[in-house]
């Protein structure tokens, strides 16, 4: 968990610094994981993977850390982490974000309270409240007849839901989509924190927001509570990477770091705390530069697809608008093929 302490040092990567050291100490443990730092693993797996892997996995107290967590080597990396971001806390999760908005949703109600939640959810939060005994009142998307797609609720369709539903414990919104498309979340939060409750944002696609001015507001900085993000989407970190960030008083960081405890492995992947930490320090350092390009290299793409007879690049006015999205992230280039006699099916 992080703490509030700021303005540190931002080059600094703690996770990698100690793995360097933990490499460079020659130390064999005495303990999982079994194949002792490639020694042990199959030569023909060592060939394929690289033995790269296998030196990255090591374990989190008495390899990374020592048996005590003395080092405070993760609380250091996410600390850095929530400064970036401009979180209060930040928890790092090596079980995806699928865990971490579980753990969200059981911080924000317990079983058998109500929680608002976006119909155009994803499939954990639909496993989330299985599992955690939730009573879902679901908020209609902002439906796009045309497309066929769901943009994210409007701040006046939680309105109407807390209206009908005023025991609701908070709310979650999902944003931006996988199309690209956003919420009002600085909306959504007016309306949920007028009420003394805290809004949860599903930010799995929007990890890379918080590093340019130029794409849709980050959860954090729009007055969300709790933000998830995946680092292995939008963010170059490995598969399972993922952050949950908090701020403001609505929820104890003390009790979302223990739902996240409880959902988590005993086992965690030391190879995806680097992986969350080296990106961070990248996107500090680089960040504003790398997506100034990429949005100009999207851009470039979406003009040039435009010109291709029968295909429509979609864009801010195809997505945003009164009944529509609030903000457009332009990186998922999305191609509409109406005018083909082809569906997608056949065009992938």
């Amino acid at each position: 968990m992080a703490t509030e302490e700021k303005h540190h040092d931002q080059t600094e990567a703690p996770v990698l610094e100690a793995l360097e050291n933990y490499h460079r100490s020659g130390e064999l443990a005495f303990t999982p994981p079994g194949h002792k730092q490639a020694r042990g693993a199959d030569p023909e797996v060592r060939r394929i993977l690289g033995d790269a892997v296998f030196h990255g996995d090591v374990l989190a107290s008495g390899g990374l850390d020592d048996r005590r967590t003395r080092g405070n080597v993760l609380q250091r990396a996410e600390r850095l982490m929530a400064e970036a971001v401009h979180a209060e806390h930040a928890y790092f999760s090596t079980c995806g974000s699928s865990l971490s908005g579980k753990a969200a949703m059981l911080t924000v109600a317990s079983p058998h309270e109500k929680l608002l939640v976006g119909r155009d959810a994803h499939k954990s939060v639909v496993s989330g409240l299985i599992l955690c005994g939730l009573r879902p009142v679901w908020v209609e998307p902002a439906w796009d007849p045309e497309r066929h797609l769901a943009h994210p609720p409007s701040a006046e369709a939680y309105e109407r839901a807390f209206r009908e539903h005023p025991d609701a414990r908070g709310a979650l919104v999902t944003s931006p989509t996988p199309y690209g498309s956003a919420a009002d979340i600085a909306a959504i939060a007016e309306v949920c924190h007028r009420r003394g409750r805290p809004l949860v944002v599903d930010e799995a696609w929007g990890a890379h927001l918080p590093f340019h001015p130029d794409l849709p507001p980050w959860a954090m900085d729009a007055g969300a509570d709790v933000c998830v993000t995946s680092i292995h989407k939008m963010g170059s970190g490995l598969e399972q990477g993922s952050v949950l960030h908090l701020q403001g008083g609505l929820i104890d960081p003390a009790d979302l770091a223990s739902r996240a405890d409880l959902l988590g492995t005993t086992s965690p992947s030391v190879l995806l705390y680097a992986g969350i930490d080296g990106w961070r320090r990248q996107m500090v350092r680089h960040g504003h530069e790398l997506l100034t390009r990429t949005l100009e290299l999207a851009g470039h793409v979406r003009t040039e697809i435009e010109r291709i007879d029968g295909l429509h690049v979609n864009d801010a006015d195809d997505f945003c608008g009164p009944g529509r999205a609030a903000e457009f992230d332009p990186l998922p280039v999305v191609i509409d093929l109406g005018e083909l006699a082809i569906s997608g099916y056949d065009t992938a």
